[in-house]
């Protein structure tokens, strides 16, 4: 017994380099990390497990129960009617449905089972369905997560092969020759089946397991790569830029030189060859040329560089195309002393990276425009109340001075402060309710010298939520709407009211005025589209019900009230 046990665990070194060579292809990675096989993959399982079963029964030693004799190894021609096989068929099996569930499980017994009647013996029969039993049994272990046990392993394959005992005292005739067979065996194979199992799951988790870490590994230093590089191209790819990632890159990667291009220059280059590849200078290779042109990694040997320097120290380049919109905009470039260095890991890696920078350049482009549109909305904003009111406002203090120079003085100040606030929303992204409260005071007060009495404005103003911030240009545009369209053809008694007022936790501001109000149609268009009328292009409260609703959500909407020739009423909440 001493000695079958010892050859039966000699035998496992199979097992091992098995596990190994199963580790390397597809199938067999897929089947570990998909919840769910595919057909093809479940026949490529069941074929492979069976086959490795078929190794086990071969790779086992064969038993004359008469002579009490081993045979090192397994007849591959057949066994006589006195002859048995203590093997590792079960391990294949096992692994199988553990790691593929039934189909496969079964599959695989059915192929081992099989294969093993055909080779003949007493027990021929029961081994055969000891196999697909084996399969059956396991398969009711497997879990979709892929998170079995080693100690699991070692029961199940321990279990499956005290089953095949079983089997072969209730099916093997004649019975003392099987009862004789178990006692031999039947402790031996039930050990060496049950490590084999847990050994041959112990070198797969391992295996991924290290792959895992060193992805995990690889994953944190281009996380942290990210992280460094994004406050430098945030403004784009500029040399200044260039420069500082080059720096970052060649810090954190294990290269020669780190260099970056756009689609004609060199921007930098950090690293050895830095003499000659100089930022600012043409594109020195032809394959950086190529990798812009075809938008494709290329991996490169000095022999294939050609580099315009003969004496370039530079042995191997890795050329990753830099992006924007799908085109080449230039290259991310590293170097090796030797080909030797650019492993799968390292390529993988730098893959990554030029897809990270990628990113990081598209969404520089994204900010850039959205601040350029930011701007032109202001600029609109301003254009769209400066110069027809500029004009008229010049006007009436050309027709003041001499009549009414203290009044005509006054409308300058007015003007003065209304003009400066207008240049200084182009700097600022926020402001606060005072500062639009003393900008919507200048207008009016130019407004009020216009309409020669005409014109009343109330202020019903909390003071203690002036300090509150709000997107700059906001109260002006409905002021002026009100204005220009609620007012305008009123001969007298024209009132504005402007509320600030602070309920619970919220500031609720609102602007009324006693016009000639808006038909309910274009009540509902209001603020949501750009409405063209002959007074106006309706740009104006269409931005400033975007910025609101951008900066503190839906809840800050412009809410319009307004009732056919009594008035109309703009409000909003802040909060």
């Amino acid at each position: 017994m001493t000695e079958l046990f010892l050859t039966m665990l000699e035998r496992l070194g199979i097992i091992v380099m098995i596990a190994f060579v199963l580790t390397r292809l597809r199938f067999f990675r897929q089947m570990i990390y998909q919840d769910k096989l595919g057909r093809k993959q479940q026949y490529a399982a069941i074929f492979f497990f069976g086959f490795f079963g078929i190794v086990g029964t071969y790779t086992g030693v064969s038993l004359d129960i008469n002579a009490q004799e081993f045979n090192r190894w397994a007849a591959a021609t057949g066994l006589s009617s006195d002859e048995a096989i203590a093997n590792t068929r079960v391990i294949g099996v096992v692994i199988a449905g553990l790691l593929g569930g039934y189909k496969v499980g079964i599959g695989a017994g059915l192929i081992a089972g099989i294969h093993r009647f055909t080779l003949g013996g007493f027990t021929a029969l029961a081994c055969g369905l000891a196999a697909i039993v084996a399969g059956i049994l396991s398969g009711a272990f497997h879990r979709k997560d892929s998170r079995n046990k080693i100690s699991n392993a070692f029961f199940i394959g321990a279990a499956a092969e005290t089953i095949q005992m079983l089997i072969i005292l209730l099916m093997a005739k004649p019975y003392e020759k099987a009862l004789t067979l178990i006692e031999v065996i039947g402790i031996p194979m039930i050990i060496a089946n049950g490590v084999g199992c847990a050994l041959f799951l112990l070198i797969i988790k391992s295996v991924f397991n290290e792959e895992e870490k060193a992805g995990a590994m690889l994953a944190q230093k281009t996380l942290r790569i990210a992280d460094q590089t994004l406050v430098y191209l945030r403004k784009g790819m500029d040399v200044e830029s260039a420069e500082a990632v080059c720096r970052i890159l060649h810090k954190e990667i294990d290269s020669s030189a780190v260099a970056m291009t756009n689609q004609t220059n060199i921007l930098a280059h950090i690293g050895i060859g830095d003499d000659h590849h100089r930022k600012n200078s043409p594109i020195q290779t032809d394959l950086t040329k190529e990798a812009i042109q075809k938008g494709e990694l290329i991996v490169s040997h000095n022999s294939s560089i050609h580099c315009i320097n003969e004496n370039c120290p530079l042995g191997s380049a890795v050329i990753a195309p830099l992006k924007q919109r799908g085109e080449s905009i230039g290259t991310l470039k590293f170097y090796f002393t030797s080909e030797k260095k650019v492993t799968n890991v390292t390529l993988e890696l730098i893959s990554g990276l030029s897809m990270l920078l990628s990113t990081q350049l598209e969404i520089a482009e994204a900010d850039k425009a959205y601040q350029l549109t930011k701007e032109a909305e202001i600029k609109a904003l301003q254009a769209q109340i400066s110069p027809h009111f500029l004009f008229n406002t010049l006007n009436t203090i050309v027709s003041l001075v001499r009549i009414e120079p203290i009044k005509a003085r006054k409308l300058l100040i007015s003007l003065s402060h209304f003009l400066r606030q207008n240049l200084t929303v182009t700097t600022e992204t926020l402001t606060t309710l005072e500062q639009e409260l003393k900008h919507v005071k200048a207008y009016l007060e130019i407004e009020e010298v216009r309409y020669v009495n005409r014109l009343v404005v109330e202020y019903n103003i909390d003071e203690s939520v002036l300090l509150e911030s709000i997107p700059p240009l906001t109260l002006q545009p409905i002021v002026e709407n009100a204005v220009k369209h609620g007012i305008k053809n009123k001969r007298n008694n024209c009132l504005i009211k402007i509320s600030i007022q602070k309920k619970d936790a919220l500031t609720i501001v609102s602007i009324e005025d006693n016009g000639q109000g808006i038909s309910q149609e274009r009540i509902e268009l209001l603020g949501v589209q750009r409405l063209v009328s002959d007074s106006g292009t309706g740009i104006g409260l269409y931005n400033v019900n975007r910025r609101l609703t951008i900066m503190f959500g839906v809840k800050s909407a412009l809410l319009f009230e307004s009732k056919q020739n009594e008035g109309t009423k703009v409000s909003f909440i802040l909060g």
